[in-house]
């Protein structure tokens, strides 16, 4: 850790105790040291309250009925859109499509190219840090059409190899899907830079921002984005709301992902003509309760401010990183040399991942264990599976340094020391 770090985590900028008082969750008797914010975050109270007087005094569906209930439902459904335009930066609400997680915004994204723009010859880009939201999907593209689907290999520091990206990126590449943020090492690709060479050769942007939304201040305008997704669940909103921004042109140009109420315009016997955007993705019963708990947990996170999350979240992860090392019989899947994100990615020497995390577990320490969605790129990484502790801006470091007596505990369970075997004793790593 730095200085500035440690400054950061003495005075954070926000009252944490304060914060922590915000979620009901941690009001339980015994709660469990939760540091699993990479997979989904606990909810706050104002979520969970804003949610409860939509379902209870405004509940009805939106855009269908001239009632009262309805317009009501209405007027809260394209409010939530609104504040996720300027949360992001969009230019309009209407690049704004509710969806149910990033998974199925990347996924709208893949299918239409897979079925409608990708040839024989084309080559999509993505890279050896992708969740398989964003890789698997643009399997089935490639498949469906007929391209070639590579991967921008990692250098040093667990970072993007700058020379691999080059030399992949050509006149073929039609497609660039990337992570704004890795959500196993905690790199950070200078996704900006990436993205104004793919435009340079004409090249349409994807980036999967489940990781880094929750966390930074996004301006997809500023980012020179064509695609931008992200989920609700992984900053304070419920399950099942997600949200995929895109360049008008591109969204104009694209036909329906689903087919049904809502979405169209008129229906003939034999043909239909669809709406608007963004409602012509929008089919069906849309998830507005989930929609509205995004807004209230937009309304939260800026509350604090995403400056003082991102810098408080980032210090709490640097110092898990730094004292977890310390311990010896450690090995760190992180970035040294370079800014990282909020999660840790780590093995125990001689213990298997999901050995450490049930026996953390029952020390009453949340963390994940296992390929975390990221086949790939523990292939590259040469192992089979992590553990991973990844922070949020309501834990502290009195749960940090919890978890880390944790981390020993396993070992006296285990009977390790912190010399015990290496990878190549345990196989199963």
């Amino acid at each position: 850790m730095n200085e500035q770090e440690k400054e950061i985590l003495r005075h954070p900028g926000f009252d944490v105790e304060a914060i922590r008082r915000d979620f009901p969750y941690l009001e339980d008797k015994n709660p469990v040291i939760y540091l699993d914010n990479a997979a989904t975050t606990q909810r706050p109270r104002q979520v969970l309250e804003r949610m409860d007087a939509f379902y209870r005094h405004e509940n009805a569906n939106p855009l269908r009925g001239n009632h009262r209930l309805s317009l009501y439902a209405t007027e809260a459904y394209e409010k939530a859109r609104e504040h996720v335009a300027t949360f992001i930066h969009a230019e309009s609400p209407e690049q704004i499509i509710f969806t149910r997680n990033a998974t199925e915004s990347l996924n709208l994204v893949a299918y239409y190219f897979g079925l409608n723009v990708l040839k024989p010859g084309d080559e999509v880009l993505i890279t050896r840090l992708e969740h398989h939201s964003n890789c698997v999907n643009w399997q089935f593209a490639c498949q469906r059409s007929g391209a070639t689907l590579r991967y921008i290999e990692l250098g040093e520091d667990y970072q993007l190899d700058p020379e691999d990206f080059a030399a992949k990126l050509s006149e073929k590449t039609k497609v660039l899907a990337i992570s704004a943020a890795s959500n196993v090492i905690a790199t950070l690709p200078p996704v900006k830079a990436m993205i104004e060479k793919a435009h340079a050769l004409g090249v349409v942007t994807v980036l999967d921002g489940a990781q880094y939304a929750p966390h930074t201040a996004t301006d997809v305008q500023d980012l020179g984005c064509d695609f931008f997704a992200f989920s609700g669940h992984k900053m304070g909103a419920p399950f099942g709301i997600g949200v995929l921004y895109g360049k008008r042109a591109l969204l104009e140009a694209m036909p329906p992902f689903l087919y049904g109420g809502e979405m169209i315009e008129y229906v003939e016997d034999a043909s239909s003509t669809f709406a608007e955007l963004p409602y012509k993705f929008e089919a069906g019963t849309m998830n507005v309760g989930g929609a509205i708990g995004l807004d209230a947990a937009i309304t939260y996170l800026e509350g604090i401010g995403l400056d003082k999350i991102e810098a408080y979240e980032k210090a709490l992860a640097s110092y898990l990183a730094e004292k977890l090392e310390a311990l010896g019989g450690v090995t760190i899947y992180r970035p040294r040399q370079h800014e990282t994100g909020t999660m840790v990615a780590f093995n125990l020497a001689g213990a298997h991942p999901h050995d450490v995390s049930t026996i953390m577990d029952a020390s009453d320490v949340a963390i994940r264990s296992g390929h975390h969605c990221t086949q790939p790129l523990h292939r590259g990484l040469h192992i089979s599976s992590s553990c991973r502790a990844s922070v949020a801006f309501y834990n502290t470091v009195e749960e940090v340094d919890a978890f880390l007596k944790s981390v020993e505990n396993v070992r006296s369970v285990l009977g390790l020391t912190a010399d015990a075997a290496s990878k190549e004793d345990a196989p199963w790593i």
